[in-house]
């Protein structure tokens, strides 16, 4: 796309409003392209170059040394990552600049320290370093530079993953099935759905594939009693609803009216009707302990950091801190402990996150465990043998972007003896 002084400028604007990072980028950047009213091509050119520079924000401060601007960070951008040569962007340089970003191409990324080479924070590669090697936290934040895919997951109520499939190939819509999620499709390309009749008639939703395989960890019986404790806008709670074939009973639980109010859209058109949302003030409400010692399967996906999703929010990693970590493992304790109080003896509960930190996973389950000796860790690999899913795990769910393709997950199996 040719580089004009207008989109050039278009870019810079957005990168203002977005770069101090009051907010999140995606929604500060809607309301830039609301205010905007702009071309396709733009809006393109516009959302490519603000992830873009999110995604390699250390590398491009590095660049601007001491004049990191936004219209600096967005042309060091196209010449080191958008795929435009100094020839291309020559017509709107200003003096000195050309000078400048022959530099910038040259700039050799292995002699920069590793976490501008990983693209994460001084402070979180000094908390991945208790836990991983230098070349495991080069690795997770490489791919954590890349876009990730669109997976969707198939509402097995009303249809087959192959039928599925058939239809978006008879579409010309480029479609594959997921690796380890019996349920997934993965495609090409990133396209709205929403407009799709296989979304409006609720045959699909998005759903990462590590986000599915959650569901088949907990694997919920006919008529079961299920929670899923921090529902939000109930992608699992649908899943575990169509596993469930719409049977037993299913409490979507959030502190969030805003969010269960997203869920019910959605409700409408998946089919299932044994879901019941249940607003929370807290983790120790009343309606929850009214279902103490009665559920079947509970679902813990708990607030956390966020950091597995970097691909998608490149942002997060500059939004959070050691002390928003801190408050999350709080918090996390706290919803584990009270959600495992709804488990009769048997019971199977699924803590997990989208994090790849120890202290949000591991050490919350270590802890919970040892301050309760009626549950026992079930190893994650067997209980995904069990459900005929392939998939390297010892006795948690770790899933890496570079070794799986998903988001970064965590998952523990616990249960009630």
């Amino acid at each position: 796309m040719l580089i004009t002084e207008y989109r050039l400028e278009l870019v810079t604007q957005a990168l203002r409003a977005i770069l101090p990072l009051a907010h999140p980028a995606d929604t500060t950047l809607r309301y830039f392209f609301k205010d905007e009213r702009i071309g396709s091509n733009e809006r393109e050119l516009v959302a490519e170059t603000v992830f873009g520079v999110l995604r390699h924000r250390l590398l491009l401060e590095h660049a601007c040394a001491e004049n990191a601007t936004p219209r600096r960070m967005a042309l060091a951008h196209m010449i080191r990552f958008g795929g435009y040569n100094l020839r291309e962007l020559e017509p709107v340089l200003k003096l000195g600049e050309k000078e400048w970003l022959a530099t910038v191409k040259g700039v050799k990324i292995e002699d920069l320290p590793l976490s501008v080479q990983a693209e994460l924070p001084e402070w979180l590669v000094e908390k991945m370093r208790s836990a991983y090697s230098d070349g495991d936290i080069l690795a997770i934040g490489k791919s954590m530079q890349q876009g990730a895919p669109l997976d969707i997951r198939v509402n097995t109520l009303l249809a087959k993953r192959e039928d599925v499939l058939q239809q978006l190939h008879e579409k010309n819509i480029a479609a594959t099935a997921t690796p380890y999620s019996p349920i997934g499709i993965r495609l090409k390309e990133k396209i709205p759905l929403n407009r799709d009749a296989l979304f409006t008639e609720g045959k699909i939703e998005v759903q990462d594939e590590g986000s599915q395989l959650l569901g088949f960890l907990l694997a919920p019986k006919r008529n079961d009693m299920v929670v899923d404790f921090c529902a939000g806008a109930g992608g699992k709670t649908l899943m575990l609803s169509a596993m469930m074939n719409s049977q037993g009973r299913l409490y979507a639980m959030d502190v969030s009216e805003k969010r269960l109010a997203n869920l019910k859209p959605r409700l409408k058109r998946s089919g299932a009707s044994n879901i019941q949302p249940m607003l929370i003030a807290h983790e120790n409400d009343l309606k929850v302990k009214r279902l103490a010692g009665k559920i079947d399967r509970v679902l813990v996906d708990a607030p956390c950091s966020g950091l597995g999703t970097l691909r998608r929010s490149p942002d997060l990693k500059f939004r959070q801190s050691p002390g928003s970590i801190e408050a999350y493992t709080h918090l996390q304790a706290a919803i584990l402990a009270s959600a495992s109080r709804l488990l009769k003896k048997g019971g199977r509960l699924v803590y997990a996150t989208c994090s790849f930190l120890p202290e949000e996973n591991q050490h919350i389950v270590q802890a919970f465990l040892a301050a309760h000796p009626d549950f026992v860790l079930r190893p994650a690999g067997e209980v995904l043998q069990q459900q005929k899913i392939t998939l390297e795990a010892l006795d948690y769910l770790e899933l890496r972007p570079h070794i799986h393709n998903t988001d970064g997950f965590f998952a523990a199996v616990l249960e009630r003896i």
